[in-house]
C-alpha cells in the first residue's frame, strides 16, 4: 500500500513542481510590492485608529513577504540567466528595489504594530545590504554595458523604486532612533538624514529624464503602465522621512539646527507628489476612458496601490510634525482610495492564481 501510495503522488507532485517552475519563469522582480502595498496600508491603519484593520493585515504581509522570497529564491535557482538579463535590464532591474522596500516597510509595521524594535532593526540591517549591493550593481551595469535602449524605451517611473529603496531605508532609521540609547540614536538620525537627502537628489535625476520622455517622445496608452505612480509615491515617502526627522529634533541637535530646511524640503516634496495626484489621474482616464485601453489584472498594479497608501501615512505624519490641522480629511480619504485599490488588485490576484490552478489542474 505504501509503494503504491508513492507511485501515485510523486508524478503528482513532481507535475506542480515542474508547472510552478515554468510560472515563475516570467516572475516580475517588482512584485515585492504587493507587500509594500499591503505594508503601508496596514501602517496607515494603524496610525488612523483601526488596530484589527492594521493587524490582519500586518500578518497578511509576513505570510505574503515569506512566500514571495521563496518564489524569487526559486526563480533565482532554477531561472539564473534569466533573473540576470532582468538585472541588466534598464526597464526590469529597478524592479529589484522593492525587495528593499518591502524589508523596510515590514520593518515599520514590526515596530509600530508588533512593538519590536530588535526585529525591525534586523529587516533594516537586510535592506541596507540589499540596497548596497543593488544600487551598485545595477547603475554600474547600466553604465557600463554597450547595447542600450535610446531613452524613450529604457525609462519609466519604474525607476523611482531605487528612491523609494532610499527613502524607506531614511523612515525605518528615523523611526529606531528614538527606541535607542546615544550615540547610537544620533548616528541613526545623521544616517536617516543622509539618506533622506539622497533620495531626494536621486530623485531630482529620475525625475528630469522621465519629466523629458513624458513630453518630448510619442506617449501611446501602453507606455503609461502603472509604476508611473511611483512618481507620486516617492515624493509621499520622502515627504514621511522629512516628517519623522522634525520630530526627531528633541534628542538630536543637529537636526534642530536644520529645522527650517527639514520643514521646508518636506512641503517641497509633499506639494510635488500632492501635483502628481491628479495628472496621474487624468492620464489613466485618457488611457483607458479615452483609448480604450483594457483593463485586465497586472502584478505591477500594485506599484500604484503603494503610493496612494505612502501619500496618507506621508500626510498624516506631516499634519502632526508641523501642526497642520486643516489637512485632517486628506489622510483618512486617500487611505479609503487605497484600501479600495487594494481589493480590487488582491481580488484580481486571488483569481489569477485560481485560473492558474484550474490550467494546471487540466494538465
Amino acid at each position: 500500500m505504501s509503494q503504491s501510495g508513492s507511485e501515485t503522488t510523486t508524478p503528482a507532485t513532481g507535475g506542480f513542481i515542474a508547472h510552478l517552475r515554468a510560472s515563475i519563469e516570467t516572475m516580475s522582480p517588482g512584485y515585492f510590492s504587493m507587500v509594500m502595498a499591503t505594508g503601508i496600508l496596514s501602517i496607515a491603519a494603524h496610525l488612523l485608529g483601526i488596530p484589527l484593520l492594521a493587524k490582519a493585515l500586518f500578518a497578511l504581509n509576513a505570510v505574503l513577504f515569506a512566500i514571495i522570497c521563496v518564489l524569487a529564491v526559486a526563480r533565482v535557482a532554477w531561472h539564473t540567466r534569466r533573473t540576470l538579463d532582468d538585472l541588466f535590464d534598464h526597464l526590469q532591474a529597478p524592479g529589484f528595489f522593492t525587495f528593499v522596500a518591502a524589508c523596510s516597510i515590514l520593518g515599520s509595521q514590526t515596530l509600530l504594530i508588533g512593538g519590536d524594535a530588535r526585529f525591525a532593526a534586523v529587516f533594516g540591517v537586510v535592506a541596507l545590504f540589499a540596497w548596497v549591493g543593488l544600487t551598485y550593481t545595477i547603475f554600474t551595469v547600466l553604465t557600463v554595458k554597450q547595447h542600450k535602449p535610446t531613452l524613450d524605451h529604457g525609462i519609466n517611473g519604474g525607476w523611482l523604486l531605487a528612491v523609494v529603496a532610499t527613502q524607506s531605508l531614511a523612515v525605518l532609521a528615523a523611526q529606531l532612533a528614538p527606541e535607542v540609547q546615544q550615540p547610537l540614536r544620533m548616528e541613526l538620525n545623521f544616517f536617516a538624514l543622509s539618506m533622506w537627502l539622497w533620495g531626494g537628489m536621486l530623485y531630482i535625476w529620475m525625475m528630469s529624464l522621465i519629466f523629458y520622455r513624458y513630453t518630448f517622445f510619442p506617449f501611446s496608452p501602453a507606455d503609461l503602465s502603472p509604476p508611473y505612480w511611483i512618481n507620486m509615491g516617492a515624493m509621499a515617502i520622502s515627504t514621511l522621512a522629512g516628517s519623522l526627522l522634525i520630530e526627531n529634533t528633541p534628542h538630536a541637535p543637529f537636526l534642530g539646527s536644520m529645522l527650517p530646511f527639514l520643514k521646508g524640503f518636506t512641503v517641497f516634496y509633499w506639494a510635488t507628489g500632492t501635483w502628481w495626484i491628479p495628472m496621474l489621474a487624468v492620464l489613466a482616464i485618457w488611457r483607458h476612458g479615452v483609448k480604450r485601453f483594457p483593463f485586465t489584472y497586472d502584478p505591477m498594479y500594485w506599484g500604484a496601490v503603494f503610493p496612494l497608501g505612502m501619500y496618507a501615512v506621508a500626510t498624516l505624519r506631516m499634519m502632526h510634525a508641523m501642526e497642520l490641522p486643516f489637512l485632517g480629511l486628506l489622510p483618512h480619504f486617500m487611505f479609503a482610495v487605497g484600501c479600495a485599490a487594494w481589493l480590487v488588485l488582491f481580488t484580481g490576484q486571488l483569481r489569477a492564481l485560481g485560473r492558474d490552478w484550474r490550467t494546471y489542474a487540466r494538465s
